[in-house]
């Protein structure tokens, strides 16, 4: 497990939703939401925002498909978080992502808008393998949000939140 003292004392960490595969030239870096994908994401964001689960700060990568996720909460949540867009989310290792957490010193709460496998490897740098395969024995789903707080013993993930 990684440590980082707070704050942030929440972090979130959402994948982004289902994409649309690449049509015949298209980078990967382009590739928009599905429609699914589209419901999905407005479907956590709504859900998040009635749970007020609601970050200080969305930092999101600039691919396409994390963009348009982050649009989804950015309508859910009034008033809505700052957002900043992020080129080093996009091919990032968990050690990119972790040091944009732990940079947050201002912020009680953070939202990182990103890929997989490194959404994934990052909530398992928090709060530990045993307790990743335990919450998500399949994997981490697109559009899953998970909620992770810090305690006197280290991150727990508190929900995870699904369509």
């Amino acid at each position: 497990m990684t440590s980082i003292s707070p704050p942030p004392s929440r972090i979130y960490l959402l994948r982004h939703a289902q994409a649309q595969h690449a049509a015949p030239g298209q980078r990967d870096f382009d590739r928009p939401l599905s429609d699914n994908g589209y419901a999905a994401a407005e479907i956590v964001a709504d859900k998040a925002a009635d749970k007020d689960y609601k970050p200080d700060l969305v930092i999101s990568s600039t691919a396409l498909r994390c963009r348009q996720t982050a649009d989804a909460v950015r309508r859910a949540m009034t008033p809505p978080p700052e957002f900043r867009f992020v080129d080093a989310l996009y091919n990032a290792t968990p050690d990119v992502y972790l040091e944009l957490i732990s940079s947050q010193a201002t912020e009680g709460s953070v939202m990182l808008v990103g890929h997989n496998p490194v959404i994934e490897q990052t909530l398992e740098a928090l709060i530990g393998h045993d307790a990743l395969i335990a919450a998500l024995p399949s994997g981490f789903p697109t559009g899953g949000l998970a909620v992770i707080d810090a305690t006197s013993s280290g991150w727990v993930l508190t929900e995870f939140v699904t369509e």
